[in-house]
Formats: C-alpha cells, sequence, structure tokens
C-alpha cells in the first residue's frame, strides 16, 4: 500500500466559516463534491501555493479526522484493524459504517481506541 497524499479533513456545522478561514491563509477551492454518501454531504478540498491541502466537509458533526489517500483501499483497513482501528459506528443507529462510494472514490472512516479518525480514501478511475 502506498500512501498518494495525507492533510487535514475538517468536518463542520458551518462550512463557509471553515473555509473562508483557509481561504484567508492562500488556501482556494480545488474542487467540490456533493451528495457524499447517504447524508448528502458536500466535501470541499482546497490548495495553497505550497501544495498543502485541506478538506472541508459540511456536515452535522464536528470533527477533525486525517484524510488519507492510498493506492489500495483494503490493503489500508487491514492494516489499520491489525493495529487497533475500527470502522466508525453511526452515532444514531449503532451500526458501523461500511465504505462510502462517491463515484470517483471509495472510504472508509477508521477510528482508533485513542481517538484517532483517518478517512482512508482510494480513487476509482473512471469508467
Amino acid at each position: 500500500m502506498k500512501i498518494t497524499t495525507f492533510n487535514p479533513l475538517i468536518t463542520t456545522r458551518d462550512a463557509d466559516a471553515a473555509i473562508a478561514i483557509f481561504e484567508a491563509l492562500g488556501f482556494e477551492n480545488r474542487h467540490v463534491k456533493e451528495g457524499v454518501g447517504e447524508e448528502n454531504f458536500t466535501d470541499t478540498r482546497m490548495t495553497d501555493s505550497n501544495g498543502f491541502h485541506v478538506d472541508v466537509t459540511h456536515a452535522p458533526d464536528e470533527l477533525m479526522m486525517i484524510r488519507v489517500n492510498v493506492d489500495n483501499l483494503e490493503e489500508a483497513i487491514a492494516l489499520l484493524e491489525a493495529h487497533g482501528f475500527h470502522k466508525a459506528i453511526h452515532k444514531v443507529t449503532h451500526e458501523t459504517i461500511e465504505t462510502f462510494d462517491t463515484g470517483s472514490s471509495k472510504f472508509s472512516i477508521m477510528v482508533s481506541s485513542s481517538g484517532i479518525i483517518f478517512a482512508v480514501s482510494q480513487h476509482t478511475p473512471e469508467d
């Protein structure tokens, strides 16, 4: 498994305010992905002139995650599980949150016992 990118991912109810802060720090919108997951989240990927990235997702929960893009999602999940991580649990239904398919990528939210949260993602080729 190879890591292809690694950056902060912020989920917040006030994505516009978070995006404005990063714009003031020199980040620009790279692209926006709407309708992510069953809850139709909106994710904004931002990049600065040094090539650093930050993702800001409009969602009902306030969370800080680390986005880790990899070339093999299944290997990444297996490695993290071997180190005590588990797939995230939905706070209302208490069911495991399975891998999402966004059309251009698939990802899983993995959580450690100490509270580290990784949003592990693999881009999928276009048909």
